[in-house]
Order: C-alpha cells, then structure tokens, then sequence
C-alpha cells in the first residue's frame, strides 16, 4: 500500500519545506496566546498563519499547556526576545507577570501586540493592542440578561479572575448596565475565580446552596463555566439558566445553557499580524484596536459566521492538502 498526495494547494515555499528543500523565511513572528488546542485560542492561529501565508512570512506558534503557567508563558517570551524573531503577538496569563518580559521585547525593538486582555503599559514605543471590546460583552450579556428574566430577578457572577484584566472589565460594564437598564434585576453574588476548575465547581456549588432561588448564573471564564454546569448537573436544577464567556466548546447540549459570548480571536490574530507587518514596514497603526465579542444561541450556534469563528483547525485552506490511498 503506498499513500499519494492527492491535491497540493500550497507555494512553493511551503511545499519545499516538506521536501525538505526550502530556507526559513527571512521574517519569522511570534505567537504566543494564553494556552492551545482551545476553541478560544486555536482561531487566532489560523487568522496569523492565514495573514502570514498572503505576506510570505512565517508564524511560530507556541503556549503554556495551561493557563495558569504564567512561567512557562514567560519562559516562551524570554526566547522569543533572545531569538531570530521579528515581532511578537502575546497574550498574557498575568497582568503583571508579563509587564518585565513584555518590556524586555520592546527595548529590544521587537514590535508586539497584546492581543485580548490589556497589560498596565500604555502603547507606544511598538507596543499595541488588539483587545476584544470587553465593555460591550458585558452589555450585550446585561441585555440577554434582561430578557430572559423579564427585566426582574437575581444573579451570580462568578470566575472573577483578577488575573484577566478583561474579565474585571467585562464583569464591571455588565453591573453597570443591568443598574441603569434593568433595576430591578440584581447581581447578589460576586465570586472571584480561578484556572482551577474543582474549585471553579465548588464555588459553584456553595453559592447554589446559599441561593437557591437564584434565576441566572453568569460565569465570566470558560473554567468557571465548565464547573457551574458541573454543580448544576449534580444538583439536579432546571431552573437557573447560564450564560457563558469565552466557551472552550459549544455545550449546548446542557439545557441550562442560554448562551455564549464569544470572542473573535480568528480577526483579532489576523489583525495583529498585520500589525506588526506594518511596524516592521515603518508603517503607523491605530495604538489600540478592539473587537466586538458576539453571542451564540442556540439559534445561531451552526451558522457560518460561528462555524468559522470557533473552527479549531487553524491551517488557511491554501495549507490543506487531501490524502489518498493508492493500491
């Protein structure tokens, strides 16, 4: 039995690389988003690689196996900035953790992008930011909210992981707008999170039993999401309805699921790239760009807009090739 390529789709340069007979690309950047083989992140490699494809540069991408190995992620920067790199889009596990590395880049002259969550550095000296509009995901869920409670009712807020400057926002604009839209809806429980998800779950369960007339669960991070379905679950509750941030995957098949809020990480890593193609190019950017989030339901959660965006196969179709079994 012998295996044939069937179908090749791909330049020359990305060809040869598998014959073995192409050099690296002159221009090589760095990707490096908060962990891999997630739908939240695994979208934002095939917007960089999709870019990097059209412009003939290359993409490195690498990421800690977690989110909470801030080392790890730091350790990946640190070789970044010591290497034959041309620019770096980061996403970072900690806000303050990665300020010195991040630092390190641009004294260095390496253009980077902060793509999702903000840093506490301003942009400028070749940092910029490609940020998801985390105010408008806390509105947009503020007025899901109000619809499905009928502008009156009790909710949680729990993964409030203060190690996400996005999710402290997120959790802020929401307050904010269900106050002034929707009075008499009340958020009754704040709970900060974690990347941990047997404790995501118990805090989950402890605020079940502490509440247990409450109507809406919001969990602000895919960790906290996965274990307030699991409390509900061993709970047996029909009745509170969930709506979730950054889903790893599409768990509609929980009917205390309401909805997802969903950021656009393919655009966000496309964007980013070019970004830094621009630095490189002397070009100016815009220092800080965001992207509005969307909401999934069960009414659009097989659409083509949300296939793509949430599609964890990052190879552009000019990198897919069809294998055949010839006799």
């Amino acid at each position: 039995m012998r295996f044939l390529l069937s179908k090749w789709s791909l330049p020359a340069c990305f060809v040869l690389p598998l014959l073995g007979a192409c050099h690296r690309a002159a221009t090589t950047i760095a990707v490096i988003p908060r962990t891999s083989g997630t739908m939240l992140w695994e979208p934002e490699h095939g917007g960089a690689q999709a870019v990097a494809l059209k412009s003939g540069v290359q993409i490195y991408w690498n990421a800690p196996t977690r989110e909470d190995d801030i080392a790890n992620q730091i350790a990946l920067v640190d070789k970044v900035v010591a290497g034959n790199y041309q620019g770096l889009v980061l996403s970072p596990d900690h806000p303050l953790a990665l300020i010195t590395p991040v630092r390190r880049a641009m004294a260095r002259g390496l253009p980077t992008v902060i793509v999702g969550s903000p840093l506490a550095i301003p942009p400028g000296n070749g940092l910029t930011y490609v940020l998801n509009d985390e105010e408008a995901g806390g509105r947009i869920v503020a007025q899901r909210i109000g619809t499905l409670l009928n502008g009156q009712g009790t909710v949680a807020l729990l993964g409030l992981n203060p190690d996400i400057l996005g999710v402290v926002t997120r959790a802020r604009s929401l307050e904010q707008d269900l106050s002034v839209q929707f009075p008499n809806i009340h958020v009754v429980v704040k709970q900060t999170g974690s990347f941990n998800a047997p404790h995501e779950q118990q805090v989950a369960e402890e605020t079940l039993k502490a509440n247990p007339a409450l109507d809406a669960i919001v969990a602000l991070t895919a960790t906290s999401c996965r274990g307030v379905l699991s409390a509900i679950s061993e709970r047996h509750l029909s009745r509170v309805r969930v709506i979730g941030f950054d889903p790893d995957s599409m768990i509609f098949d929980s009917p205390n699921i309401d909805s997802l809020v969903l950021q656009d990480t393919r655009k966000m890593g496309a964007q980013a790239v070019l970004t830094v193609l621009a630095a490189i190019q002397g070009k100016s950017m815009p220092p800080v760009m965001r992207f509005e989030p969307t909401l999934v339901t069960r009414d659009n959660a097989s659409s083509p807009q949300i296939s793509e965006m949430t599609s964890m196969d990052w190879r552009p179709a000019a990198m897919r090739w069809k294998w055949s079994v010839g006799p």
